[in-house]
């Protein structure tokens, strides 16, 4: 990490491929005996490097956008395992996404599914849908990820499902196939997964007598990772679970991970600038902000951080480390007991792969920083770092 951090600078994300690529066959065994799909969800971190890895073991793409669609696209994902998640489809996305034929449109809402029949009607083709049904589960995640009770915007009420799957059905360019859930993240237990299938068994059975051919279940909701001491249920566990509801159903299962295939795969590499003392406190100012890892402030989200050289003294002491945004919002600890560092010396901010540079931005006018995937010994960058031409290259100079 020293050498990298050396040869590129900070901030720097660094990813780690044989940690990625672990993730994904531990999943993929643990499914291996089920009907399944497993679409990687690309909205937790869309580099394409990454992508491309996810293509190459035969992983689909869950996208919540026509832009996400691109990128997988372009990243080598076979459209026949892309599903279009998202409660804002526009139109032009909408015939992106025809046009591209994916595998299934996940639908939010009743206004949702008639343009997309009436676009599909104008393309000549017949769309394959799952309703996504709110289960009014509550998950226990952060109220901003939380996706499946009855007051968030997603998906179409318990109770109005069965009315709008038949209405779906009526529409000759409606093709209702699958059923969606997707119950927040990130998910710690079993519970809610539990939870959702007794309520989508019994759905799933008024469907059918109503003669609508239910064949995929999307199961989403994202898997809880470690980030401090938390203890997640592991895949072998999670199909343990879903596999009798399966095969009693005789459905495909779609599952949509990301945070547990990128997130413990990376860390956010950063220099302490300045050891700054007041009078009550001691901050640690680094030169990553909360645009680089926007989590901390967002969520309050917890990231261990450890000096990448550990110092020779064991002495700690209490501090906050910062970042240089003008917001007192950026923060990545609080209060934290930490190494006695130097200015000059270099963090890792951990479990930072995921909803680390996917949600990274320009605010300040910093430009965004590289990503480099390390290969066994080797490592190369698969994003170089933004220079302050990028910055202003898509503007004018208007009147």
């Amino acid at each position: 990490m020293s050498r990298i951090a050396a040869e590129f600078g900070t901030p720097t994300y660094v990813y780690s491929k044989a940690s990625i690529l672990n993730r994904v066959e531990m999943l993929a065994g643990a499914l291996e005996h089920i009907d399944s799909t497993i679409c990687y969800s690309v909205k937790s971190n869309s580099s394409g490097a990454i992508l491309r890895m996810m293509a190459q073991k035969g992983l689909g793409a869950d996208i919540v956008s026509g832009g996400e669609l691109f990128r997988a696209l372009k990243a080598g994902i076979s459209p026949s395992k892309i599903v279009y998640s998202g409660v804002g489809k526009t139109a032009e996305e909408i015939r992106f996404a025809l046009a591209s034929g994916i595998s299934l449109f996940n639908v939010e809402s009743a206004p949702e599914l008639h343009l997309l029949s009436e676009l599909a009607r104008e393309a000549g083709q017949i769309a394959p849908v799952a309703l996504r049904i709110n289960p009014d589960i509550d998950a226990k995640t952060h109220a901003h990820t939380t996706t499946g009770k009855k007051e968030n915007k997603f998906g179409i009420a318990y109770t109005d499902a069965l009315g709008v799957y038949v209405a779906a059905s009526k529409l000759p360019h409606i093709n209702p196939i699958g059923i969606d859930v997707h119950l927040g993240s990130p998910i710690l237990t079993l519970d809610p997964y539990q939870q959702a299938l007794e309520r989508l068994s019994s759905l799933i059975e008024q469907l059918r007598s109503q003669g609508i051919p239910i064949q995929a279940l999307d199961m989403g909701g994202g898997f809880g990772i470690v980030y401090r001491d938390e203890q997640p249920f592991s895949p072998l566990q999670y199909a343990a679970l879903v596999a009798p509801f399966v095969q009693k159903h005789n459905v495909r299962l779609i599952v949509e991970p990301g945070r547990s295939i990128v997130g413990n795969s990376a860390v956010l590499l950063t220099r302490l600038t300045y050891v700054k003392e007041t009078a009550v406190k001691c901050f640690y100012i680094c030169d990553a902000g909360m645009n680089d890892l926007i989590r901390p402030a967002f969520y309050g989200s917890f990231h261990r951080i450890v000096p990448v050289v550990q110092p020779a003294s064991t002495a700690t002491r209490v501090v906050d480390v910062a970042g240089p945004i003008c917001e007192s919002s950026d923060v990545f600890a609080r209060d934290r007991e930490m190494e006695v560092l130097a200015q000059g010396d270099v963090l890792a901010i951990m479990s930072a792969g995921a909803y680390g540079f996917a949600m990274a931005s320009t605010y300040n006018s910093r430009p965004l920083p590289p990503e480099v995937l390390v290969d066994g010994a080797s490592y190369s960058v698969i994003r170089r770092r933004q220079t302050y031409d990028d910055l202003i290259a898509l503007e004018t100079p208007g009147c």
